[in-house]
């Protein structure tokens, strides 16, 4: 092999960390052609997981993985979210999940088609973000993780959103940006009772009792959505979380009229909303 050919192969083993996917456009960014793509496919340099998208040979690809590359070398603007961010964050030892793995994921934009075809042990559930905070750009909180070649690790700034946080993730404690409890739990809630149960939403609520009253009351100033809001605080009221008594409800937009969430269900007075009426019967 030509000295040029190896210094461009020593060079993609530095700008793409080993596990992490890109797409042939980061690829072509970078300096290697479609040509060089199919090359580097055909020699073993590259795998193909789905047309378009590449990365190098080494173990099983894992969602982790995929949204790592989206947040950080692809710069997409996507957290995880919802149910799966409240389970990182140690909030599902009392939720029992039958069937293939959700993964929830938020964005301002439609995920990239090539996202959905991987070959994964998951499913992801994309929603749009701005359906619950809408003035509230994924885009603008995500702060940009870049990944250093020279150094071979993960950069990055503070989070400017607090909505938001970052977890280390394997072996070599990659940075992956998810909501924060507080936020997690306003997004698993725009999700009842479609996706969502209120059996559910009850044992997640039920173990949220260090939540930061700061950042809820901001939450819920921000979020657009009524049943989400009346909900969120019916629950809280339920099971008694200490950090409500400091909050300032007046300060949070409840919308007007009555709210129909479950078919013979009952009738809540203060929230106007209707609830179960076999709840406390687990």
């Amino acid at each position: 092999m030509s000295t040029k050919k190896t210094q461009k192969l020593n060079q993609l083993q530095r700008l793409l960390p080993e596990g992490l996917v890109v797409d042939a456009r980061w690829l072509k960014g970078k300096g290697y052609s479609n040509d060089l793509q199919r090359r580097y496919r055909n020699s073993g340099w590259l795998e193909q997981p789905v047309r378009g998208v590449y990365r190098r040979p080494g173990g099983e690809l894992l969602w982790q993985h995929v949204v790592i590359s989206l947040q950080s070398l692809l710069e997409f603007p996507v957290i995880v979210g919802g149910r799966t961010a409240l389970e990182l964050h140690d909030f599902s030892h009392y939720i029992s999940i039958v069937g293939k793995t959700e993964v929830h994921l938020y964005s301002d934009k439609p995920l990239p088609g090539w996202v959905g075809k991987l070959d994964l042990d998951v499913r992801f559930v994309f929603h749009n973000a701005r359906k619950l905070f809408g003035e509230s750009s994924i885009t603008q909180g995500v702060d940009y993780i870049g990944w250093n070649p020279v150094d071979q690790v993960f950069t990055g700034v503070p989070m400017s959103d607090d909505s938001l946080a970052q977890l280390s993730w394997g072996h070599w404690n990659w940075s992956l940006t998810l909501s924060t409890p507080e936020r997690a739990i306003l997004e698993l809630l725009h999700e009842v009772p479609e996706r969502e149960t209120f059996h559910q939403a009850d044992k997640f609520m039920e173990s949220l009792r260090t939540l930061s009253p700061r950042r809820v009351q901001k939450l819920l100033e921000d979020c657009r959505n009524v049943k989400v809001k009346r909900l969120f605080l019916w629950f809280a009221e339920r099971h008694r979380l200490s950090w409500l008594s400091t909050m300032n409800p007046e300060r949070i937009d409840l919308g007007k009229g009555k709210r129909m969430l479950v078919r013979g269900g009952k009738l809540d007075y203060k929230y106007l909303i209707t609830v179960p009426r076999d709840l406390d019967d687990d």
